[in-house]
C-alpha cells in the first residue's frame, strides 16, 4: 500500500477514522450566505467522497460577541442545528467524518462588542475589546458547551475547541494579553482555567463517544506568550479533562513571522508537534504547509505526529487523499500556498476558492457536464488561461488541441517558479503536465499559428489565450543595455549589477526585487529561515521568539512607483507584509510618487517630491505592466470565426492567474 501510515486507520477507542488526514478548518463564506449551507454541504461531501477521515468546519461562535464580524456564524440556539445536519448528513454518505469548530474570537473580532481576558486592543483591529466580568467569563463557559451540545445534535462527529491563533482562549492562557488580578489571570493555572473548564464541561455535556480536538497554540510567536513548559503542562490537563485529539496551533495573527505562505518552508512547525507529542498520551495532528502525500508520509513514519492537517490541500484537490491511496500522487493539483483565493477573499469579505482550483466553494456552480455534442477547439497559448480551458474541455468529452510558441507549456508560471519562495509553481506545472495527458489534450509547442493555419485545420472554435507582452518605456536612454526587462532577469537570467532600479512596485516589482536580494537557500533551508524570521528552536524565551539573523546583501536596490499609495499595497493582505518586511531588513529602497526622466552617463534621472535626482544605477529593470496580447483575436473575429478571449490576453492589468484559471474553467462550463 502507498502511504501506508498516512492511509492507516486511527482507533479512537469509540471510534475509528480511515486515515490520518484531517481536513483543517477553513472560513469559506458560504456560512454567511443565503443558501449557504447547501453549498458548503456540497464542498464537504466533494472531500469526504475524495477519501479524507476527519474533517474540521469553519469557525463557528458560540455567541454572537465571539463572532468574526457582526453577521457571522453563530451555533447557539435549537434553530440552528436543522442547516447544520444538512452539512453532516452530506458527509456521512462517505466514510468520513466531521468536527464542527468552536471559535470565539476575542479580541480579533471586528466588531465594537469583541471581549477580550483584558481590555487590551489587537494591533490588528481597530476596536478595543471589553474585558470580560467573571460572571461574563461562565457564560461563555455556558455558552462554549451549549454551542457543542448542539453540534451533537446536529450530527457532528465532535468539536474542535479553538485555543491558538491568538483568539479568546489563547488571549486568557498568555500573559501577553491577560494582566488580569483574579482567579483568571495572574499563575499559569489561572490563565489556563478557562480553556480547562470549558473542555471539562463540555465532556460532561457531550459524553464519552464524542471527539473533542483542542486546537493548543504551541507556538505563540509573539513575545510574552507561553512558555514551552507551560503548552507541555497544559496539554497534558487537556487530556486529563477528556480532550481526545490535540491539534497544534502556530503563531498569533498579530504575529510578524509568517506561519503559512508560499515562502514558508514545507513542514516548517512539526519539530513542535512532534516535541509535545512525546509528552502526552493521546493523538497529536500536526500542522503547516504539509501539502504533499510524501511529506505527510515522512512526518508520521518519523513519529513526529500521528495525524497530518491540511486544510488548503484539500482545498486545492477534494480528491488528495484518494489519488495517494491509488499511488497517484503526480496527479493531485498541490497546493501553492498562494493565499490569493482563500485567505486574501476571506478577509476580503468573498467568497473562498482556490487560485489552481476554481471550483472549489463552486462545487453547486461550476459543473463540468459531458458534453452532448463533442466540438474541435484550439486553444492558442498554453499559460494558466489555457492549460484550465484545456483539460476542462478535453474532460466533458471535446477536441482539444493546445497550441503555444513556447516549447513548453506553463507561460507565465515558468517566470514565477524561478523566484525563490515561489518554487511551488513547479507543482502546477507538473499538474497540468498530467492532466492534459489524461484528458487526451493534443499538444503543438514550439509554433505559431495564424487565421489561415487555424482555417485550414478546420476548428469548430477557437480560444485564445495569448497571454501578455511586458511593457516598455519610451524614455530617452532607455535603448541602453543597461534596462532589461523582467523576463531578461527572471527566465534568461541576464547579469545584474550591484545597483539597481525597478520601474514598477506590483507583483512581478517585488518578485524582481527578492530575486534579486536573497539567496536561494532562502526559502529552502529552514534552520536558515526559522533564524532569518526569529524563530528560537530551543524556546528559551516566552512565545518562542529570538532575535533575527539578517541575510548579507551587498546590492542597493530602488523600487519604485508612479502612485501615490503605499509601496505594495496591491499585494495580497496575507503575504504582502511578508514581502515588504523581507525587502526591508534587505535595505530595498521603496519610494512612490517618483516620475521617470531619461537615462543617461549621469544614471536614472527621476523626480521624486519635486526634486530632480540622478541615481547611480547599474541596470534599470522595466516591471511597468503588461498590455494583452489579442492581436491574433482580432484577426479572426474580423475573419468570421468563432473565437473567444480569455486570460492575460482579456485583461492585462495584473498577472492575475487566479483570474485567467477562472476565466479558462468558466468558458470551458459554458462551451
Amino acid at each position: 500500500m502507498p502511504y501506508p501510515h498516512l492511509l492507516k486507520p486511527l482507533d479512537l477507542g469509540f471510534t475509528q477514522l480511515s486515515n490520518r488526514v484531517l481536513m483543517g478548518s477553513m472560513h469559506t463564506g458560504l456560512e454567511e450566505e443565503k443558501k449557504g449551507f447547501n453549498k458548503l454541504a456540497a464542498f464537504y461531501e466533494e472531500r469526504a467522497k475524495g477519501g479524507v477521515g476527519l474533517m474540521v468546519t469553519g469557525g463557528i461562535a458560540p455567541n454572537f460577541a465571539g463572532r468574526v464580524e457582526p453577521f457571522g456564524s453563530q451555533l447557539s440556539h435549537f434553530w440552528h442545528v436543522k442547516k447544520h445536519k444538512i452539512i453532516t448528513s452530506a458527509v456521512h454518505k462517505h466514510d468520513s467524518k466531521i468536527c464542527l469548530q468552536i471559535l470565539h474570537t476575542g479580541r480579533y473580532a471586528y466588531h465594537p462588542f469583541n471581549v477580550s481576558s483584558s481590555a487590551i486592543k489587537a494591533p490588528i483591529n481597530p476596536f478595543k475589546p471589553k474585558a470580560l466580568s467573571e460572571r461574563g467569563i461562565n457564560k461563555t463557559i455556558r455558552d462554549f458547551v451549549k454551542c457543542a451540545g448542539l453540534a451533537q445534535k446536529a450530527g457532528y462527529d465532535g468539536v474542535e475547541i479553538m485555543g491558538s491563533e491568538g483568539y479568546l482562549i489563547n488571549q486568557f492562557i498568555a500573559p501577553k494579553t491577560n494582566k488580569r488580578t483574579d482567579q483568571w489571570g495572574g499563575s499559569f493555572e489561572n490563565r489556563t482555567r478557562l480553556a480547562l473548564e470549558i473542555v471539562k464541561q463540555t465532556r460532561e455535556k457531550v459524553g464519552t463517544d464524542f471527539i473533542i480536538i483542542f486546537r493548543l497554540s504551541m507556538l505563540d510567536l509573539v513575545d510574552d506568550g507561553s512558555t514551552f513548559e507551560e503548552v507541555v503542562q497544559l496539554a497534558k490537563l487537556l487530556e486529563q479533562a477528556g480532550v481526545t485529539i490535540l491539534n497544534t496551533g502556530i503563531g498569533w495573527h498579530e504575529a510578524r513571522i509568517p506561519t503559512i505562505v508560499t515562502s514558508v518552508p514545507r513542514k516548517a512547525f512539526t519539530w513542535i508537534s512532534e516535541r509535545v507529542k512525546q509528552e502526552v498520551s493521546i493523538p497529536v495532528i500536526a500542522t503547516n504547509r504539509i501539502n504533499t502525500p510524501e511529506i505527510a508520509e515522512e512526518i508520521l513514519s518519523s513519529g513526529q505526529a500521528d495525524m497530518v492537517s491540511m486544510a488548503r490541500p484539500l482545498l486545492a484537490d477534494a480528491e488528495f487523499v484518494n489519488k495517494a491511496a491509488a499511488d497517484q500522487s503526480d496527479k493531485i493539483n498541490t497546493c501553492i500556498a498562494c493565499n490569493q483565493g482563500c485567505l486574501d477573499h476571506v478577509f476580503a469579505r468573498k467568497r473562498a476558492t482556490c487560485l489552481v482550483n476554481p471550483v472549489a466553494c463552486y462545487e453547486t456552480e461550476l459543473v463540468f457536464k459531458t458534453t452532448s455534442k463533442a466540438k474541435k477547439l484550439a486553444v492558442i497559448g498554453a499559460g494558466p488561461a489555457g492549460m484550465a480551458f484545456s483539460s476542462y474541455a478535453a474532460e466533458k468529452g471535446h477536441d482539444v488541441h493546445l497550441f503555444d510558441a513556447a516549447d513548453e507549456i506553463g507561460g507565465q508560471f515558468n517566470i514565477a517558479k524561478t523566484i525563490p519562495g515561489k518554487e511551488e509553481f513547479y507543482e502546477t506545472i507538473r499538474y497540468f503536465e498530467n492532466k492534459l495527458k489524461d484528458e487526451n489534450v493534443t499538444l503543438h509547442l514550439g509554433q505559431f499559428q495564424s487565421v489561415e493555419s487555424l482555417k485550414a485545420m478546420g476548428f469548430d472554435e477557437v480560444i485564445v489565450a495569448t497571454g501578455i507582452t511586458p511593457r516598455t518605456l519610451d524614455l530617452p536612454g532607455f535603448d541602453s543595455d543597461k534596462v532589461l526587462g523582467y523576463i531578461d532577469v527572471l527566465k534568461l537570467k541576464k547579469p545584474v549589477g550591484d545597483k539597481v532600479a525597478i520601474i514598477g512596485a506590483g507583483g512581478i516589482g517585488f518578485d524582481v526585487a527578492c530575486s534579486l536580494v536573497q539567496p536561494e537557500s532562502h526559502t529552502l533551508d529552514l534552520e536558515h529561515w526559522l533564524d532569518y524570521w526569529g524563530v528560537d528552536k530551543t524556546y528559551e524565551n516566552r512565545g518562542a521568539v529570538k532575535p533575527i539573523t539578517e541575510d548579507k546583501v551587498n546590492k542597493t536596490v530602488y523600487l519604485m512607483q508612479r502612485k501615490d499609495t503605499k509601496v505594495g499595497a496591491g499585494l495580497g493582505k496575507t503575504s504582502g507584509w511578508v514581502h515588504r518586511a523581507e525587502l526591508k531588513r534587505a535595505g530595498v529602497k521603496m519610494i512612490n510618487k517618483v516620475e521617470y526622466k531619461s537615462l543617461s552617463d549621469k544614471g536614472l534621472e527621476v523626480v521624486i517630491d519635486g526634486k530632480q535626482q540622478y541615481l547611480d544605477v547599474d541596470n534599470v529593470i522595466v516591471c511597468a505592466g503588461q498590455t494583452s496580447n489579442s492581436k491574433l483575436y482580432d484577426e479572426l473575429k474580423e475573419s468570421g470565426v468563432t473565437v473567444h478571449l480569455i486570460g492575460g490576453a482579456s485583461i492585462a492589468a495584473e498577472l492575475d492567474a487566479k483570474r485567467a484559471i477562472r476565466q479558462g474553467a468558466d468558458l470551458a462550463a459554458i462551451i
